[in-house]
């Protein structure tokens, strides 16, 4: 799969010049299996739905938008983001319940599912960027050390962007036992950078392997790829399944809204936890990734239309990527749980939780947030008497 083929010695000359962070490109076997993939046509990977992935509309419009002063001052906390400090010392301790996840920021999570440790989208750079000195940097510290995780049985890529494939941090994984498991075409940069060949697991969607009792499943999502100058498409985006003896999970990736969430619900659901992205949405790119209200969607697709399990909001409150105010992702996505009956997590970054026993969501954000003009909103009533019934109910499950 690693094969290079007969290229042009000056195209390997210039590759060789290619800077280490934008990775490198499919060859070979690799390369060859990738045109073979059912997903792939006319030299780039589809979308299920068709998809526009550059921002839509007047630039100029857009450069308004963004650079609005009354605007972007809501873009980033008033205050320190409040990391959870004892993170290393609660991850000491085993689950209780076989299930717990830890939201690291953004979208990389640590979950801990029947006995094994899956690492999603590690992220544990200062700037989601190829350069150390430009890009989008973090608004808050990592939680905990990329060391204190402990060992990790398998890291899990949703795509190659830079804020779900940060360079610094694969190298540093590179270093250990892991292994890990990517979309097509994603195995090339992780190999640039000192991977094993041995190491790696490349998927096709519904494509599935096996780590130790686990089976992780690559499932689509409607979304793009890219890290060079030029973005060929030929490697692939994913969200992911992954389904263990007594839990089973879902982890978005980057998508837009799209049908095929109910198909993904009907073949592997009900989930214990959805990991959904919400945040980085715009009326500039609606095709690629979901507002608030089309991620709680999305998660009652996965379980079968009504409201089961618990949402995890990811992609949101690290970075800032979109023009929408720092803490609306969370703000909407709780008032959307709370209209439909369905239980978010809200954990701060570091802070571990478990389905099984998880509290009353707390809208912490609000004490670092600008408050917006119009006053924060009030939940609606009935709903939130539904959400604060079940959370009641889990807990006596979890005690008997």
């Amino acid at each position: 799969m690693t094969g290079t083929g007969s290229d042009h010695p000056l195209r390997a000359r210039l590759r060789a010049l290619r800077p280490e962070a934008f990775g490198a490109d499919p060859a070979g076997a690799r390369m060859e299996r990738i045109r073979r993939s059912p997903n792939f046509a006319d030299g780039v990977f589809r979308n299920p739905v068709a998809a526009r992935h550059r921002p839509q509309g007047s630039g100029l419009e857009f450069a308004k938008v963004y650079f609005r002063k009354e605007a972007r001052v809501l873009r980033a906390p008033a205050g320190p983001i409040p990391v959870h400090p004892t993170a290393l010392a609660d991850l000491a301790r085993p689950p209780a319940s076989g299930l717990r996840l830890t939201w690291a920021g953004h979208s990389s999570v640590l979950a801990e599912i029947d006995g094994h440790r899956v690492l999603f989208d590690p992220v544990w750079g200062d700037r989601c960027s190829p350069f150390a000195f430009a890009g989008p940097k973090r608004l808050h510290p990592v939680p905990l050390p990329l060391a204190g995780l402990g060992p990790v049985d398998v890291v899990v890529i949703s795509h190659d962007h830079y804020d779900h494939l940060d360079l610094p941090t694969i190298k540093a994984l590179a270093t250990t036992d892991t292994l890990f498991v990517v979309p097509l075409g994603v195995g090339a940069h992780l190999e640039r950078w000192g991977v094993p060949a041995s190491r790696l697991r490349e998927l096709d969607w519904n494509e599935s392997t096996e780590v130790g009792e686990l089976r992780l499943t690559a499932t689509p999502a409607r979304h793009f790829c890219g890290r060079g100058l030029r973005n060929q498409q030929h490697t692939l985006w994913a969200s992911w399944v992954v389904t263990g003896p007594e839990h089973r999970i879902y982890h978005s990736g980057d998508t837009g809204y799209f049908p095929g969430f109910e198909e993904i619900g009907a073949a592997h659901g009900p989930f214990d936890v959805t990991m959904i992205q919400l945040g980085a949405y715009s009326e500039f790119w609606p095709d690629i990734h979901m507002t608030p209200e089309e991620g709680m969607r999305a998660h009652l697709d996965l379980q079968g239309g009504s409201p089961h399990g618990v949402l995890l909001p990811i992609h949101w409150g690290t970075f800032n990527l979109a023009p929408h105010p720092w803490h609306e992702p969370a703000e909407r996505t709780l008032y959307a749980g709370h209209a439909a009956g369905q239980v978010v997590a809200t954990p701060r970054p570091g802070e571990p939780f478990e389905p099984a026993s998880i509290p009353p969501a707390e809208p912490w954000w609000r004490h670092v947030a600008l408050k917006p003009a119009g006053g924060w909103a009030a939940w609606p009533a009935a709903a939130a008497a539904t959400v604060k019934a079940e959370h009641q109910e889990t807990d006596l499950a979890g005690e008997r």
